[in-house]
Order: C-alpha cells, then sequence, then structure tokens
C-alpha cells in the first residue's frame, strides 16, 4: 500500500478522536457523561441475568491520548460491571415449560393435543421463524428417503424361500419403466404365463397371490404375518387353495391375467401400498370374484393400511378369511357384492 495515503488516513482519524474529546468535554450537565453505564439487551439469552457495561475510565482515555501521539490507534475497550463473584456464578435459565407440541404458547393446548392425538399427520410440530424446526426437517427426510427406498427396493428372495412361492415378472423392465408405464405392470410377461400355467393348479377354489407393488418394505415386514394367518383361516372355512406365487413389479390388475390362466373363484392380491411420509410398510389386499379381462374397478374390492400402525397383519389375515366366504356366498365382490347385501 502506499505509505502517504496510510499517513494521510492515519492523520485524519486522529483528529477526528481529538475533536469528539473536545465536544465530549463542552457538553451539558444534563447530558450522558463518557463514564456512566450503557445497559444492553441481551435478546439471545432466555434469561433475567442482565449485564451492564462501563466505558473505559479517564485513565485509560489519558492512555490513549498517549497512544495516539506515538502514532498508534486501540479502539476503545469495555468491561464488564459485573463483581468477580457475579462473573464465576453460572447464569441463572430459566426452565423450558412442558410443551404439549412444537408450540410454544399454543391457543387451546388441550384441544391441540386431542387432535395431535388422533392422527400420525405432522401437525403442532411449531416451526423457527418461516422455516420448520430441525428435527422435524431430519424427520421429514427420514420418512422421505425411506419412502424412496420403499418404491426401488426389491422383496428379499429368503422370504420368498420361507414362504416356498415361485417368482415370475410382469412386462415391465425395471423400476423406472414400472414408474412410468402401469399399464406394463398390469400384463403378465410370456414367460411368466408360461411358468403359471406348467406350476399351478387349475380352477381353486381361492388364489393367492403376492407382489411388491410400490413397496417391497410393506412386503418384506407384513406378508408372513398376513399369508399365514389367512391361510389358517382359509383351512378353518374348508376352501381349498391354489399354488401361490409372487410376482415382482406388478399392479393390481394383474390378477385379471391370473384369473384368465387359473380361471379360480376369488383372487387375492397382496401388494404394497404407494407409500407416504406417515408409512412407508403399509400393505393392501385386493380381492375380485372371477377377475378376468376387461374386469372394472368397481367389482374389485380392498382392505387397505395394514401394517403395524393400523390394521394388524395377522388380525388382517383373519379378517380375509370371512371376506372371502361372503363373496363366495353372494358370487359377487366390490359394488356388486354390496347391492346384494342390501
Amino acid at each position: 500500500m502506499n505509505p502517504e495515503l496510510i499517513e494521510k488516513v492515519t492523520k485524519m482519524i486522529v483528529e477526528k478522536l481529538q475533536t469528539q474529546t473536545i465536544s465530549e468535554s463542552q457538553k451539558p450537565s444534563g447530558m450522558i457523561s463518557p463514564s456512566a453505564k450503557v445497559k444492553f439487551w441481551d435478546h439471545t439469552e432466555n434469561s433475567e441475568a442482565k449485564r451492564n457495561f462501563v466505558r473505559a475510565s479517564d485513565d485509560s482515555r489519558e492512555k490513549v491520548e498517549e497512544q495516539q501521539e506515538q502514532g498508534r490507534i486501540e479502539f476503545k475497550k469495555y468491561a464488564d460491571s459485573r463483581s468477580p463473584e457475579q462473573l464465576d456464578s453460572p447464569v441463572r435459565r430459566e426452565e423450558p415449560t412442558s410443551q404439549v407440541s412444537g408450540i410454544p404458547h399454543p391457543f387451546n393446548p388441550e384441544e391441540l393435543k386431542e387432535l395431535m392425538s388422533k392422527t400420525p399427520a405432522r401437525i403442532g410440530v411449531g416451526r423457527a421463524g418461516l422455516r420448520p424446526k430441525t428435527d422435524t426437517w431430519l424427520k421429514f427426510r427420514f420418512d422421505h428417503a425411506a419412502a424412496v427406498d420403499a418404491v426401488y427396493g426389491e422383496v428379499n428372495e429368503e422370504l420368498l424361500k420361507r414362504l416356498d412361492l415361485f417368482k415370475v415378472s410382469t412386462k415391465v423392465s425395471d423400476k423406472e419403466v414400472y414408474i412410468r408405464r402401469p399399464d406394463l405392470g398390469r400384463k403378465l410377461s410370456d414367460e411368466a404365463k408360461q411358468s403359471i400355467s406348467q406350476r399351478c393348479r387349475k380352477a381353486p377354489t381361492v388364489q393367492i397371490i403376492i407382489s411388491d407393488g410400490l413397496s417391497s418394505s410393506a412386503v418384506e415386514e407384513n406378508v408372513e404375518d398376513v399369508y399365514l394367518s389367512l391361510q389358517q383361516s382359509l383351512g378353518s372355512l374348508g376352501l381349498d387353495t391354489g399354488t401361490p406365487f409372487y410376482i415382482e413389479k406388478g399392479r393390481v390388475a394383474v390378477m385379471d391375467d391370473v384369473g384368465e390362466l387359473l380361471q379360480p373363484k376369488v383372487v387375492i392380491l397382496l401388494i404394497g401400498e404407494r407409500p407416504g411420509l406417515v408409512s412407508a410398510e403399509s400393505m393392501s389386499a385386493y380381492l375380485c370374484f372371477k377377475p378376468r379381462i376387461g374386469t372394472i374397478e368397481a367389482d374389485r374390492m380392498v382392505i387397505s393400511n395394514i401394517h403395524k400402525g393400523g390394521i394388524p397383519p395377522v388380525e388382517a389375515g383373519a379378517y380375509l378369511g370371512t371376506v372371502i366366504q361372503k363373496i363366495l356366498k353372494y358370487e359377487a365382490s366390490g359394488v356388486s357384492l354390496v347391492q346384494k347385501e342390501n
């Protein structure tokens, strides 16, 4: 830097400080003196402890003037007016009050508490300014990641072996195609049709099929309990079942192709639901009486929300047996079953 410019700027600052010193000495007595206490509001601390700061003494002012004459400048320092005992003692903080939610002072805490107890949705989580709180945001990111994993994951082969299920696939080649082309997930591949025709018993009363759908996590977490409970329920009702199998990357309407191939009276499809931010492990059971190509959606019926936070898997399997019994009794499903019951 230019030494002449530095010297010029330093001289201007020294003259300014000297002018301020003279003007302060000429102030009326009613104005605040340089040694008066200046009170600062500590807005970052939730406590009653307030700090008073005082300007440096006149002795230090003389020291500054000496430093100015020597060409050195120091900023004025502020000293804490608290005693050494007060400095050593910890600052008292107010104990946080118990909250039923993330909202510090809700207008009606009892009603908010009741609403929160009735839904797993993100209500009453509060906010930090215009943004969600850190724990709320991290939980949201965790649930979103779990939903993505559920869609793109695959069912463990060990589970299929344990349930003695052979695997076939639809006309979908990969997950990206499965998401973009739902119509291909409704059709069995030619290899799948051939394998099903060779390995499955024809014309059973009930045909059980399983598919990952949009949540492989739902199948891994729930299908074993639902499947075993359903088999036990059908056995106690005296209903025979066909050869169960697993369809990879299937959609609900794939049961129509299965109905055309095996001609069962009832097809029940256990499939992973579209994951949400509350649960990525929810499974549904779709039922249809004699599904065939061209079956409309009104002829299907569904028992949804099967997971540990909804309908317990074992309970769902037992209930499905009674629903199948009702379908066989009225020889109808969906809207037609409701009409016949009434």
